[in-house]
C-alpha cells in the first residue's frame, strides 16, 4: 500500500467548530445540547449533575465568548444569592474533567467544549474584536504538538493551543486588535 503525500491529498479543513458569526445559528439549540451531553455523560459515569454543576454550565454555555468564574458567580447570583466561590470552582473543575468546558489560561476564563462527545486537543481562535471563541480541532496540528514534544522528551496530555487575533466579521468592520 502506497502511503499518501500532502500533494496527493486534496486539502480539506481542519474539523472546525467556530460558531457561526450569521443570524441564523441557533444558539439555544447549541446550549441545549450541551446540557443533554453532561446530563449524558453524568449517567454513564454514574455522577450526579448537581443543580449547580447545571447551572455553571448553562452561564458558560449561554454564549459563545470566555467568562471568568467571577463573572460566572455574578450571573448566579442574578437568580438568587451569590454562591460560593468554593462552590462554583468546584463544579468547575467537574465540567472540565467531563470534557465538557475548558480554561483558557490566557483570559483566565473558561468556554464550553464545541465537541464534547469525543476526547480531543483542541486550538481556540479568540477574538480580540468582540471576544468570540471558536474551537478548531485539528488533528494534524495535535500530532505536530506531539511529535515535537516526544523529540523533546516532553509527554502531552492537554494539547490545548490559544490564538488571538480578528474574527472576519471584526477584520470586516475594521475593528482595532
Amino acid at each position: 500500500m502506497q502511503r499518501k503525500t500532502q500533494s496527493d491529498t486534496p486539502a480539506q479543513p481542519p474539523d472546525a467548530l467556530v460558531p457561526p458569526p450569521d443570524a441564523d445559528h441557533d444558539h439555544d439549540r447549541c446550549r441545549d445540547a450541551l446540557l443533554e451531553e453532561a446530563e449524558r455523560r453524568c449517567a454513564e459515569r454514574r455522577q450526579r449533575l448537581t443543580p449547580q454543576r447545571r447551572r455553571v454550565l448553562a452561564v458558560i454555555a449561554d454564549g459563545h465568548t470566555a467568562i471568568g468564574a467571577y463573572e460566572i458567580m455574578d450571573r448566579l447570583a442574578e437568580d438568587g444569592s451569590r454562591p460560593a466561590p468554593i462552590s462554583v470552582y468546584r463544579a468547575l473543575d467537574f465540567l472540565m474533567a467531563l470534557g465538557l468546558v475548558h480554561r483558557l489560561a490566557s483570559l483566565n476564563a473558561f468556554v464550553a467544549c464545541a465537541g464534547p462527545e469525543r476526547a480531543h486537543g483542541a486550538q481556540f481562535l479568540i477574538c480580540r474584536g468582540c471576544g468570540v471563541v471558536g474551537e478548531l480541532n485539528d488533528a494534524e496540528v495535535d500530532r505536530a504538538i506531539g511529535t515535537a514534544a516526544a523529540a523533546a522528551g516532553f509527554a502531552v496530555t492537554a494539547p490545548l493551543v490559544e490564538v488571538n487575533g480578528l474574527c472576519r466579521s471584526c477584520r470586516d468592520s475594521n475593528v482595532p486588535a
